[in-house]
């Protein structure tokens, strides 16, 4: 059995990584501002350089890498040979700003360890089992199939992991539970999640799409982007670096973090309390819209930055839900660690769940190995 397991995971501006035995961590740390003037290191291949030189890798069983997009190909994790990294580079097409960073890792790793399995885990493929109705855009069929237009869906190693710790926490079978798990970071997605499946995701064809985040705008009428083209002069690249970059709770308010902009409303500030009505009215109708499709809901997860620490957000998310048997309890709502959150009795559970996406890039990480043995 594969037991130590080294992660990589590797963002746009860092580097995080975990070294695993089995469960345990047993060195971690994330390389921030990576390819920043004045910053880090100067690119991910020589940040990844520098974590495989200074962690003790003796034992080394495998490596885990995060992947963000692995298109219609990749339904699960897979061993990489030079076939799947040439598709993961056929893909950066979808995932522009994050596939290169990952194949970065992925290169440098395959060199400075060449006798140790190399493992790809995608963020989308938790998703591939939306339903065809819920992956497929309402536009011309041939123009969507040529140039790969459909919901593929992101956080999967997140929604998989916090589905998964829900069951545990509620000491309910899995596969028998229906889950809204709500990842709440600076980047943020809902997932319905029924049977350990998911049925329906935020997050689109690009991380863009879905619910109000740190600088993403989310869910956005097209024509505005043909509003800014035509009437503004704005180029593609522009509009593009301005709905992901200067959007979001950035573009209402100045900040990206909910903790200042928690903190201007309570001073007084208008944008920030209309940023944040905003932020959670748009979780709301996710609940709501992710509750009718799965005919009714056992829990409700909030996880990551903004769902693991801010009582007020989940209580503004979910208020105005309690006909539907959903409710929070202030006192449990301001407690910290993996809880419960709702009433005694609540017909729906809500929980808080701290996410782990490197462990559970670590177990199937360590699964796959196992299984090729």
């Amino acid at each position: 059995m594969t037991d130590r397991v080294l992660v990589l995971n590797c963002g746009s501006s860092s580097v995080k990584y975990r070294l695993y035995d089995g469960e345990t961590v047993r060195d971690k740390g994330t390389v921030e501002r990576v390819g920043e003037p004045g910053g880090g290191p100067a690119d991910h291949a020589t940040a990844v350089r520098e974590i495989i030189d200074r962690v003790d890798l003796a034992g080394l069983g495998a490596v885990g890498h995060r992947v963000v997009h692995g298109g219609r190909r990749f339904s699960r994790p897979v061993l990489i040979d030079d076939a799947v990294f040439t598709a993961i580079e056929d893909l950066v097409p979808l995932a522009p700003l994050h596939n290169p960073a990952n194949l970065a890792g992925i290169e440098v790793a395959r060199r400075a360890l060449p006798g140790v399995p190399q493992v790809a885990v995608f963020d989308t493929a938790f998703h591939h089992t939306l339903p065809e109705a819920a992956a497929t855009y309402a536009i011309d069929r041939d123009t969507a199939e040529r140039y790969g237009i459909r919901r593929y869906g992101f956080h999967g190693t997140s929604h998989a992991y916090v589905s998964k710790r829900t069951a545990e926490l509620l000491e309910r079978p899995y596969e028998q539970l229906r889950t809204i798990t709500l990842h709440l970071g600076n980047g943020a997605s809902a997932c319905a999640v029924d049977g350990g499946r998911s049925v329906a995701t935020s997050m689109g064809m690009s991380p863009l799409e879905g619910l109000v985040m740190g600088t993403r705008s989310g869910d956005l009428d097209p024509t505005v982007i043909f509003h800014l083209r035509r009437e503004g002069g704005m180029g593609v690249d522009e509009i593009d670096d301005l709905l992901n970059h200067r959007s979001g709770l950035l573009g209402l308010t100045g900040v990206n973090d909910m903790r200042e902009v928690l903190a201007r409303r309570e001073d007084g500030d208008p944008a920030a309390a209309l940023a944040l009505e905003v932020y959670c009215r748009r979780i709301t109708g996710y609940v709501g819209a992710y509750y009718a499709l799965l005919g009714g809901v056992d829990a409700i997860t909030f996880t990551a930055g903004v769902g693991e620490h801010s009582p007020e957000v989940r209580a503004a998310a979910l208020a105005g839900l309690e006909r539907l048997g959903i409710a929070v309890d202030p006192g449990r709502n301001a407690g910290s660690g993996d809880r419960v959150v709702s009433p005694d009795g609540a017909e729906v559970a809500v929980c808080v769940i701290g996410t782990d996406e490197e462990r559970e890039i670590a177990r199937e990480t360590r699964a796959v190995v196992d299984s090729a043995r």
